[in-house]
C-alpha cells in the first residue's frame, strides 16, 4: 500500500526507516520530511494545516494509510478529517489527543479513574496560582497546560523559580499554551518512558526507554525536547511494567472510551518510579523523540502491519518482537539550543560515522543545500548504536560522533550514565 508520513524530525526518520522494511509498503510519501527521510520517501509539498489538500493528495496518489508523527496535527484534528474521508490513520482523534494537548485534561482523567499521579491544581490566572504556591512551596512543578514544544515544564527547586515560571506562563512566554497552568507536587524517583500501541480497547506494549531531557551533563540546565535516550530502561522490570499496564494504561483506555474518545495510536507514558510505585508524569499521544529511534532499531516485527492494526482496531491477538540489543541515541544539537541557534551550518562525516558496526544516524533538523548537508533546526542529528550492553552501545555512539565534522554542533557526553554506573557495579 502507498503510505503518507507526516513530520520532519528524528522520530519520523525512524518511522520511515521502520516502514521501509515492510514487504507491504508500496510508495512512501513524506511531508515535509528532512534530508534523511527523503532518502526513503518521495516529498509531498503539502500544508498539513489544510486538511482537504492532504485528502486530495492521498486520493491523487492512491494513498490508503496516513501515519501522523508529531502532536500538533493530531491536536488540530487531522486524524478526524482523514478518517471521515475514508482513510486509515495512525494517530488519535482530536478529542483523544487532549491527553497531550491539555495537561489539565490528563490530570482530571487520572483523578476520575484513580490513576496514580502527582497531586495537582489548575489555574486560569496568575494571582490564584501564586496564592496556591504560598501554601505549597517548592520543590514543585509548574506546567503550561497546552503544547509548548517540550519547553513548558519547570521543575522548580526554589520558590523564586516557581514564581518566575508562573509569571512566564501568564506573561505569554508559551503563547496560548500558558493561558492555563497546572501546578503539581514534586515526585522523587527515577524517570522512565513506556510505549503502548493502542486501538481504542487493546494495548500492545513496546519496550521501555529512558530519556535525558536536560541540556547539560548530569541532567543539569534547562529542559529540551530530549538530548538522548536508550532502551530498555533497567528500572522497568517485567513486574513493574505489568503494574503500569494494570494501574495506568488499561484504566486510561477504559476511561477514554467511557468519555466517548477511544484512544487509537501510541500512548507514550512519562513515568516516575517512586517509593509508592509507578506514577504518571504525563502522556504524549505520539512516539517520543529521541526514544522512537531506539525502539525502531530494536523492532523485528513489521511496523506497517502493527500501525495499520492499531488504526483498524485489530490489535487483539497481535504480538510484537524486539531484538535483545541495547540501543542508545545521542542527540547532536546546534550550539545555543534550546535557546537561539544558527541554521545553515555544514555537516560532514556521516558515512564514516555509519561505517562503525551497529551505528545508524537518523536526521532531525537537516536539509540539503545543493549537495551539502546543513543544519536546519535545534536538534539536528541522532547518533544511534546497538550493543550487548548500555556501555557498549554508548561507546559506539561516541566513537561515531568523533567521526563527524560539524563545528557548530554539540552533544551531552554522558547519555546513559545511570545505566552505565549500574553495569559497572555488576
Amino acid at each position: 500500500m502507498n503510505v503518507l508520513l507526516i513530520g520532519s524530525g528524528g522520530r519520523e526518520h525512524a518511522l520511515a526507516y521502520g516502514l521501509s522494511k515492510s514487504d507491504k509498503l508500496g510508495q512512501l510519501y513524506a511531508t515535509p520530511g528532512n534530508a534523511g527521510i527523503l532518502q526513503l520517501a518521495e516529498k509531498a509539498d503539502l500544508s498539513v494545516k489544510d486538511h482537504q489538500s492532504v485528502i486530495n493528495f492521498c486520493k491523487e496518489k492512491d494513498i490508503s494509510f496516513v501515519v501522523v508523527g508529531p502532536e500538533d496535527p493530531l491536536v488540530d484534528g487531522i486524524a478526524d478529517s482523514l478518517r471521515n474521508a475514508g482513510l486509515d490513520v495512525f494517530g488519535p482523534s482530536k478529542a483523544a489527543a487532549q491527553l497531550e494537548g491539555s495537561k489539565g485534561y490528563t490530570k482530571d482523567l487520572c483523578a476520575e479513574f484513580n490513576i496514580p499521579t502527582a497531586a495537582y491544581a489548575r489555574f486560569g490566572n496568575e494571582a490564584d496560582a501564586l496564592t496556591y504556591l504560598n501554601d505549597n512551596p517548592a520543590p514543585i512543578v509548574i506546567k503550561a497546560d497546552g503544547l509548548a514544544a517540550g519547553k513548558g515544564v519547570t521543575v522548580a527547586m526554589t520558590q523564586d523559580e516557581a514564581v518566575a515560571a508562573i509569571k512566564d506562563c501568564f506573561d505569554g512566554a508559551f503563547g496560548d499554551a500558558g493561558a492555563e497552568v497546572v501546578i503539581e507536587a514534586f515526585l522523587q524517583g527515577e524517570e522512565a518512558s513506556l510505549f503502548a500501541l493502542c486501538d481504542g480497547k487493546t494495548a500492545l506494549l513496546m519496550p521501555s526507554a529512558q530519556d535525558h531531557k536536560a541540556v547539560g551533563e548530569g541532567d543539569t540546565g534547562p529542559n529540551t525536547g530530549g538530548m538522548g535516550a536508550y532502551t530498555p530502561a533497567p528500572v522497568m522490570t517485567p513486574e513493574l511494567t505489568q503494574e503500569v499496564m494494570n494501574k495506568i494504561i488499561q484504566p486510561t483506555l477504559d476511561g477514554m472510551a467511557s468519555r466517548g474518545a477511544p484512544f487509537s495510536g501510541v500512548l507514550f507514558l512519562g513515568l516516575m518510579i517512586t517509593d509508592k510505585g509507578p506514577e504518571l508524569i504525563e502522556y504524549n499521544v505520539r512516539f517520543g523523540d529521541p526514544e522512537c529511534q531506539t525502539l525502531m532499531m530494536r523492532l523485528e516485527s513489521d511496523l506497517l502491519e502493527l500501525l495499520l492494526a492499531s488504526a483498524r482496531g485489530e490489535l487483539t491477538g497481535k504480538s510484537l518482537q524486539n531484538s535483545d540489543d541495547v540501543v542508545m541515541n545521542v542527540v547532536m544539537a546546534a550550539k545555543g539550543y534550546p535557546a537561539s541557534y544558527t541554521k545553515g551550518t555544514a555537516i560532514n562525516g556521516l558515512d564514516a560515522a555509519e561505517s562503525i558496526d551497529g551505528v545508524k544516524i537518523f536526521h532531525a533538523g537537516t536539509k540539503m543545500d545543493g549537495d551539502q548537508l546543513v543544519a536546519n533546526g535545534g536538534r539536528v542529528l541522532n547518533i544511534c548504536a546497538r550493543g550487548a550492553s548500555v556501555t557498549e552501545a554508548q561507546a559506539r555512539c561516541y566513537e561515531a560522533i568523533s567521526k563527524l565534522d560539524w563545528a557548530d554542533g554539540f552533544c551531552r557526553s554522558d547519555i546513559g550514565w545511570r545505566a552505565v554506573a549500574r553495569e559497572a557495579k555488576t
